[in-house]
C-alpha cells in the first residue's frame, strides 16, 4: 500500500485532535472532578448517577424535612400531656384535701381557690399547637379543641354514648335554711328543714340543656303542657330512653325501656314531689333528668336494672350555648352543628360502635410511616370539667352552710337578739344550719373521697398517651439513624460513581499532555519533508 504524506498529514492531524481531546477531558474532569460531564460519555454511569442522586434527593426529603417535623410534633405533645399530668395530679391533691374529715374553714378557701384556677387550665393544654396547626384535634388542625370565648348562639344536637360503668352516686338537697336579717325574722320566719336524697346518676359531659329526645323521637324539653289551651298542648317531660342490656346466659338485648321526666332545674323536681314535701322522689323503676346539671338520675330499682344487665344506651340531646373553655362535641360525639338550620354540619366519631380515628401519618423512610398525632378523646376526658365543676360546687356549698352556722352563732351573741324568744329561736335555727352544713361536710368528704378513683383513671389514660408518644419518639429515633446511615452510604455510593479523586486525574492529565506535546513534536518533524527531499 503506498502512502502519501497527505495521508500521513491526515493521520498527524487526527492523532493530534484525539490527544487535544483527551486533555480537553481530563481538564474538564479537574475542574468539575465528575467522570463525565454528558451521559453520551459514558451511559451506564449517566443512569446509575440518576438512580443514586433520586435515591439521595428521597432521603434527604425523609432526614431532614419529614423526621424533624414528626419530631418537633411528638415534642409538642409530650410537653402537653406532661403539663396535663400535673394539672390532673393537682386537682387529685385537692381530692385528697377534700376527702378529709378534719378540713378547716380555710382549708376550704385554699381548696376552693386552687380548683377554680386549676378548672380554667384543664382543658388548655388540649389547644396546643405546633406550626399553627393544633396537635389534638385530628384533621381539623385550624381548629381549637375548646371554645375560645362564652358562645351563646352555637347549637349542636348531640349523641352521647353511655353505660352502667359511669353510673354513680350523687347528694341532692332541698330546702336550704336562708338566715334571718333581724329579730322579727328570726321569731317570725319558718325554719327550714334541710334535706338530703341520695340517688345513682349519670351525668353528661355538658350541663344547661334545651331538651333530650326520646326513644320515639319526642323531644323533652320540660314543659308540663296545657290540656286547657286550644289546640291542647301536650305535656313534654315524660318519655322514654331504650338502652341494651345482657341477661343471664350472656343474650345481648335491645328492647331495655326506662321510663324518664324532665326537669328544668333541681327546684322544679323538688317542687314537683307528690307529697308536697318538697322532696326529691322517682317512681321506682323510673328516672329524672335535669336540664340544668345535665344528670340522669336513678331510681334505686333503674340502677340496679341497668348495673345488673351491664346495660349501655345513647341520650340524644340539644345543647345551644357554651362557655369559655368546654370541649366543643365533635371531638367526642356524633353531633350535628344547627346553629344555621338550613346548613346544618354533621361530625361523626363513631361509627358501628367504633371510634373512628383521624390519624395524621408521616413518611420517615422508604414505605414507613409514623401517627404523630393523638386524639383529644384518649386524653382530655370530657368528664374532667363536669369533675372538677362538681367539687368547686360542692366546696361552695359546704362554705355557704357553715358560715350560716357562723352567722347564727355570731347573731346569738349580739344584744339586739337578746331575748329569750330570740334566744330559744336562734337555738332551733341553729339546728337547722347545722344539719345542712354537715350535710355539707359529709357530701363534700364523700364525692372528694369518690373523686380520687376518677381522677387515678384520667391520670391513667394521659400516662398511657404518654407511654405511646415516648415509644413513637423511640420508633422514630432509630428510623433516624437508620435514614442518616443510608443518606451516608448513598452519597458513598454516588460519589464512587460520578467523581474521581483529583490526584488520579492530574497523573492523568500530566500523561496526556505529554502525549499531546510528543504529538506535536512528531508533527513537526513529519512537515519538514517533501517529495522534494527525495528526488
Amino acid at each position: 500500500m503506498r502512502i502519501t504524506n497527505n495521508m500521513i498529514l491526515h493521520n498527524t492531524s487526527s492523532n493530534i485532535n484525539g490527544n487535544k481531546i483527551n486533555v480537553n477531558n481530563l481538564n474538564n474532569q479537574m475542574t468539575s472532578q465528575k467522570k463525565i460531564q454528558r451521559p453520551s460519555e459514558d451511559p451506564v454511569i449517566a443512569v446509575r448517577a440518576l438512580r443514586f442522586r433520586s435515591t439521595l434527593s428521597e432521603i434527604d426529603q425523609y432526614y431532614e424535612n419529614n423526621i424533624p417535623d414528626a419530631e418537633a410534633w411528638l415534642g409538642v405533645t409530650e410537653t402537653a400531656l406532661k403539663n396535663m399530668k400535673t394539672i390532673l395530679g393537682d386537682i387529685r391533691t385537692q381530692c385528697v384535701y377534700g376527702a378529709s374529715d378534719q378540713i378547716t374553714s380555710d382549708d376550704r378557701k385554699t381548696i376552693l381557690s386552687n380548683l377554680e384556677k386549676l378548672r380554667d387550665q384543664v382543658y388548655s393544654e388540649g389547644n396546643a399547637d405546633y406550626a399553627g396547626r393544633t396537635v389534638f384535634t385530628g384533621y381539623r388542625t385550624n381548629q381549637k379543641l375548646t371554645f375560645m370565648e362564652d358562645d351563646k348562639e352555637t347549637s349542636y344536637n348531640i349523641t352521647q354514648s353511655l353505660s352502667y360503668e359511669k353510673i354513680e352516686e350523687h347528694r341532692y338537697y332541698s330546702d336550704e335554711v336562708t338566715v334571718p336579717k333581724t329579730p322579727a325574722e328570726v321569731t317570725g320566719n319558718t325554719i327550714s328543714d334541710p334535706k338530703q336524697a341520695i340517688f345513682d346518676c349519670v351525668r353528661l359531659s355538658y350541663g344547661e340543656i334545651d331538651a333530650i329526645v326520646d326513644k320515639d323521637g319526642n323531644v323533652l324539653d320540660g314543659g308540663t303542657g296545657d290540656a286547657t289551651a286550644t289546640p291542647p298542648v301536650p305535656a313534654s317531660n315524660k318519655g322514654t330512653i331504650a338502652y341494651s342490656y345482657t341477661d343471664a346466659s350472656g343474650t345481648v338485648h335491645d328492647d331495655g325501656k326506662l321510663d324518664v321526666t324532665v326537669y328544668d332545674t333541681l327546684e322544679d323536681w323538688a317542687a314537683a314531689s307528690a307529697n308536697g314535701d318538697n322532696e326529691y322522689n322517682i317512681p321506682d323503676g323510673e328516672a329524672v333528668f335535669i336540664k340544668e346539671t345535665g344528670d340522669l338520675i336513678l331510681s334505686a330499682g333503674a340502677s340496679t336494672t341497668l348495673r345488673g344487665g351491664k346495660a349501655t344506651f345513647d341520650i340524644d340531646y340539644t345543647k345551644t350555648g357554651f362557655d369559655k373553655g368546654e370541649v366543643r362535641p365533635e371531638y367526642y360525639f356524633n353531633c350535628t352543628n344547627v346553629t344555621d338550620p338550613n346548613h346544618p354540619i354533621d361530625y361523626v366519631k363513631y361509627e358501628n360502635g367504633k371510634e373512628i380515628y383521624q390519624d395524621i401519618e408521616y413518611i420517615v423512610s422508604g414505605n414507613q410511616t409514623l401517627t404523630v398525632n393523638t386524639q383529644a378523646s384518649a386524653v382530655f376526658d370530657s368528664s374532667i370539667g363536669r369533675d372538677v365543676d362538681a367539687m368547686i360546687e360542692a366546696v361552695r356549698f359546704a362554705q355557704e352552710a357553715n358560715a350560716k352556722v357562723e352567722e347564727i352563732e355570731k347573731m346569738q351573741k349580739m344584744q339586739e337578739y337578746a331575748s329569750d324568744d330570740c334566744q330559744a329561736a336562734l337555738e332551733d335555727w341553729l339546728t337547722a344550719v347545722k344539719k345542712e352544713a354537715d350535710y355539707a361536710d359529709d357530701n363534700l368528704q364523700k364525692l372528694y373521697n369518690s373523686y380520687i378513683g376518677n381522677f387515678d383513671n384520667y391520670l391513667q389514660k394521659v400516662n398511657l398517651a404518654n407511654t405511646d408518644v415516648g415509644s413513637k419518639g423511640k420508633s422514630l429515633e432509630l428510623t433516624k439513624n437508620r435514614v442518616s446511615n443510608q443518606q451516608t452510604t448513598v452519597e458513598t455510593l454516588k460519589s464512587t460513581n460520578e467523581d474521581r479523586e483529583l490526584s488520579d486525574i492530574i497523573i492523568d492529565y500530566t500523561s496526556a499532555y505529554t502525549a499531546y506535546e510528543a504529538s506535536l513534536q512528531a508533527a513537526a518533524k513529519v512537515n519538514q519533508n517533501t517529495l522534494l527531499n527525495f528526488i
